[in-house]
C-alpha cells in the first residue's frame, strides 16, 4: 500500500479550494489533504484568540493525518494564526513539520503587479483589521501605497450561493466603488480571501480597465513549488500518489453539493470533528 504523506490545505470554508484547485494543477503528482471548518465558518469576523485555537486544532488534524505541510488557505487564519503556530506551537510540539500561509506570497509578488504602486485589497474584516497586507506590502514594495476595504457579507453570499443574485451583485459592486474611492490611482485589486476568487471576473467586468484583479491561488503554487524544491528534507517526505482527500466539520453531505457547484466537478468529502 502506498504511503500518504498529504501536503494538508486548511481554509474555515469552502474558498481554501480555490487554492487548492491551483496546486493541483501545478503539482499534479502530489498528494493533498484538504480539510474545511464549514461548521464554525466564518473566521472573519472572531477574535484573534479564538481564529489561533480554531487553526491550530485544525493543524494539529492534519499532522496527525500524515502532513508534514499544511498550507492555511484562508487569509484570516494566516493573519491572526500563523504567526503564533509557527513560533510558539511547531518548535515544541512538531519541529520537523512546516505551515505556510497565504499572507506573504502574495505580498512579494505585489511589487511586480502594480504600474502606478498603488493598490487595493478586498477582504475580510479580521484581515483588514490585522493590517497584514499593509504591513508586508511594506516589507518587499515599500514604496507602494496599500488601501483596503472589509467586505464582511461576501463569504456568507458565495457560501450561501447568493453571490450572483441581483442583491448579492448589488453589494459586491458597492464594495468594490468603496475601495476604489478611497485611491482612484489603484490599478491593482488584490482578493485577499480565498473565497473571492469566484467573484473575479464579475469585479474585473465592474472595475476601470486599467485595473487588474488579482487571485492569489497561482502566485500560492509558484511560491509553494519553489519552496518545495528549496527544502528537500519537507519535499520528500510528501506522498506522490495523485490523490486528494477531503474533509468537513460540517454535514458531508452539504459540502459535498457545495464544494461540486464551486469546483464544477463531483466532490466526496469525509465528516470529521476537531474537538
Amino acid at each position: 500500500m502506498n504511503k500518504f504523506n498529504p501536503i494538508g490545505v486548511f481554509d474555515s470554508g469552502y474558498g481554501g479550494l480555490t487554492i487548492l484547485t491551483e496546486l493541483q494543477h501545478k503539482m499534479p503528482d502530489y498528494d493533498f489533504l484538504y480539510l474545511g471548518d464549514n461548521a464554525r465558518a466564518p473566521y472573519g469576523p472572531r477574535s484573534f484568540d479564538v481564529v489561533y485555537e480554531f487553526t491550530l486544532e485544525a493543524v494539529q488534524y492534519l499532522f496527525n493525518q500524515g502532513c508534514e505541510l499544511v498550507i492555511l488557505a484562508c487569509n484570516t487564519a494566516s493573519a491572526k494564526a500563523l504567526r503564533t503556530i509557527q513560533q510558539k506551537d511547531l518548535p515544541h510540539l512538531f519541529p520537523s513539520k512546516r505551515v505556510l500561509g497565504v499572507i506573504r506570497p502574495s505580498t512579494e509578488a505585489i511589487g511586480e503587479l502594480s504600474q502606478t504602486n498603488h493598490v487595493g485589497i478586498l477582504a475580510t474584516e479580521g484581515t483588514v483589521k490585522s493590517e497584514s497586507y499593509v504591513i508586508e506590502i511594506s516589507k518587499f514594495s515599500p514604496n507602494t501605497i496599500v488601501s483596503q476595504h472589509a467586505c464582511p457579507i461576501w463569504v456568507p453570499l458565495i457560501e450561501n450561493n447568493k453571490h450572483f443574485t441581483e442583491a448579492g451583485k448589488m453589494f459586491i459592486k458597492e464594495d468594490v466603488e468603496s475601495l476604489l474611492q478611497k485611491d482612484e490611482q489603484i490599478d491593482t485589486i488584490i482578493l485577499a480571501c480565498t473565497h473571492y476568487p469566484i467573484l473575479k471576473d464579475y469585479i474585473q467586468s465592474i472595475v476601470p480597465k486599467n485595473v487588474t484583479i488579482v487571485a492569489q491561488g497561482a502566485i500560492i503554487a509558484d511560491k509553494l513549488e519553489d519552496y518545495l524544491v528549496r527544502h528537500s528534507e519537507i519535499e520528500s517526505k510528501c506522498s506522490k500518489n495523485g490523490s486528494t482527500r477531503y474533509l468537513t466539520t460540517e454535514n458531508e453531505l452539504i459540502f459535498n453539493q457545495n464544494a461540486s457547484r464551486l469546483l464544477n466537478k463531483n466532490i466526496i468529502s469525509e465528516h470529521i470533528k476537531l474537538l
